[in-house]
């Protein structure tokens, strides 16, 4: 890293404005007011989402009429999500698992490319032209878009605004919510901590994604009393309390600072509180089987009647990387997928779950494509277990990404080379460059007389941890700012064609699934007037929002 580089990182750091809670997000790169300046009013509401969804939605029921009538409506919704899954991450996942199989690569498909719907989906937030996790996660699931670092709340509360965040007409709720009152199970699994800001997009209101445990709110001069931290808002508030399964990383966050876990990770809690411990009381109470896991074993001795509830915390921050990680005591994305579905199909009316592979986005961040790579293979593996395991008449899945990253496929090498080495051409200066690299990010070298170094005389080359070469030198690598993808197979998968806002995906799904508020696929159109539809959506919004958090 350059000299400049580095005073800007310390600079910045003693500014307090690099957290070490989240080293992949780092928040001097979020710190942008003049974007909130210039935005749209409108944007600050959720009616302004809602009906820009609803609108849309019309406009495909009669585009669709005929495809609508064919079949009824979806009583399980499963959504996967692939944390920074971008296009060429697509590519180059799919070409890597061709490899592996002795192919060429470029030919192969991944599972859940073979969907019989594709879209593509807008990601920006209201105050940022490159979003974050926390803003997407609030459009993809509550159908509202947000701003940078913020979640289950509308543009009208910045980040760290505890106060703004407690009224309750700025709180939107998640499809999960939908599902609950619907009388449907819901369920979270993610290989991130699961206070991390995708999975806890389904049940938190906060204004500021970091505030996992209640130290992370206390240290920012607020009161948990006011502002509860996510952790305790998972586990002792709705929707969090009420879902049937909760499978990820995380325990650090859920344990006070005088215990260590299983693994020996030291708690983060300063308020003296063990909510797994709380979890697990609250259960008893009310007389309800279940059980707090935490290795792959335990998972794996369930067999084939779990318990009603189940608390799966597999490490004291986020899962390991499935490349490095132990076997005894990791699971994988497809056997979390598949216990967390036996669980939820016990329910006639059917489930929500969101399934997340967190970690290629991770990877990336760090420039470790060849993890990135994997970790995208290993959630369509999970993909798989849910299309095999679920009726494609009575179910809907759809698998998207919520942001994309800055690595590139390039250069002009011949079909089959290996996605993973240098392309076979040289640069200028007669220097070898990756098939995969990166825009920015901390696998910058420093040139020497405009001469790129020959990074494939790495002595680690090849390793999993080896860093692709980038242009910009950052500590941790940025997102990037074009479309995802969105791919729906079951009950009403054509819906998802096209290309539109983010906040479509939720209220889409809860049209085909007929539940949540606003237009269902079993009430015909002609019904409901749109703006009655829309006067009650409003109603509806703010009567329940203020329910949940009485």
């Amino acid at each position: 890293m350059s000299t400049w580089w580095l005073v800007v990182a310390v600079v910045a750091a003693a500014a307090g404005l690099v957290t070490a809670e989240d080293r992949y997000h780092p928040e001097w790169l979020a710190a942008r007011e003049a974007g909130a300046a210039t935005r749209r009013a409108a944007e600050s509401e959720a009616s302004f989402w809602v009906r820009e969804a609803q609108e849309a939605i019309e406009r495909r029921e009669r585009e669709g009429a005929g495809a609508k009538q064919a079949a009824g409506h979806a009583k399980n919704v499963v959504m996967f999500l692939g944390d920074g899954m971008s296009v060429p991450t697509l590519a180059a996942a799919r070409t890597l698992l061709g490899q592996r199989r002795g192919q060429t690569g470029e030919e192969a498909s991944l599972h859940f490319e073979q969907f019989p719907t594709l879209g593509l989906a807008k990601t920006y937030c209201v105050d940022a032209q490159v979003p974050d996790s926390s803003c997407t996660a609030t459009a993809y699931l509550c159908g509202v878009k947000a701003n940078h670092g913020t979640l289950g709340v509308t543009a009208a509360v910045s980040r760290r605004d505890c106060e703004a965040s407690n009224d309750v007409t700025k709180r939107v709720q998640s499809i999960a919510e939908w599902a609950l009152a619907d009388g449907r199970d819901v369920g979270i699994v993610t290989t991130t901590r699961v206070t991390h800001a995708s999975p806890a997009g389904t049940f938190a209101k906060v204004a500021n994604r970091n505030w996992e445990n209640d130290n992370d709110v206390k240290q920012e001069g607020h009161d948990v009393n006011r502002c509860p931290d996510i952790a305790h808002q998972l586990i002792k508030m709705a929707p969090g309390n009420k879902f049937k399964v909760i499978f990820g990383g995380g325990r650090r966050e859920f344990l006070p600072t005088t215990q260590v876990d299983e693994e020996g990770t030291r708690g983060l809690r300063t308020d003296g509180r063990n909510l797994i411990e709380e979890w697990q009381n609250d259960k008893d109470s009310q007389n309800v089987s279940y059980k707090y896991l935490w290795n792959r074993q335990e998972l794996l001795e369930l067999g084939s009647s779990p318990p009603d509830y189940l608390l799966g915390l597999f490490e004291g921050s986020h899962l390991q990387y499935h490349l490095e990680g132990d076997e005894s005591t990791e699971p994988t994305l497809a056997e979390l997928t598949d216990v967390a579905i036996r669980v939820l199909s016990r329910n006639e009316r059917g489930f929500f779950l969101f399934v997340e592979g967190g970690r290629i986005d991770h990877a990336h961040h760090d420039n470790y494509a060849h993890l990135a790579l994997d970790e995208t293979i290993e959630m369509d593996r999970a993909v798989k277990v849910a299309t095999d395991a679920l009726k494609e008449d009575e179910s809907l899945v759809v698998v998207t990404a919520d942001h994309t990253h800055v690595m590139s496929f390039n250069g002009y090498s011949p079909r089959g080379m290996d996605v993973l080495g240098a392309v076979q051409m040289l640069d200028r200066s007669r220097v070898p460059f990756m098939v995969l690299s990166y825009t920015n990010g901390p696998g910058a070298r420093i040139q020497q007389n405009g001469v790129r170094p020959d990074v494939t005389t790495d002595a680690n080359f090849g390793a999993l941890r080896w860093r692709t070469h980038t242009d910009v030198p950052l500590d941790s690598e940025t997102h990037g700012g074009d479309d995802v993808t969105v791919f729906a197979w079951g009950v009403h998968h054509w819906m998802f064609s096209g290309l539109y806002e983010q906040t479509h995906v939720p209220h889409r799904m809860a049209w085909a699934a007929c539940m949540g508020p606003g237009r269902h696929v079993c009430v015909s159109a002609a019904t409901v007037p749109t703006a009655a539809l829309l006067s009650l959506l409003l109603a509806v919004f703010i009567t329940l929002r203020h329910q949940c958090f009485l």
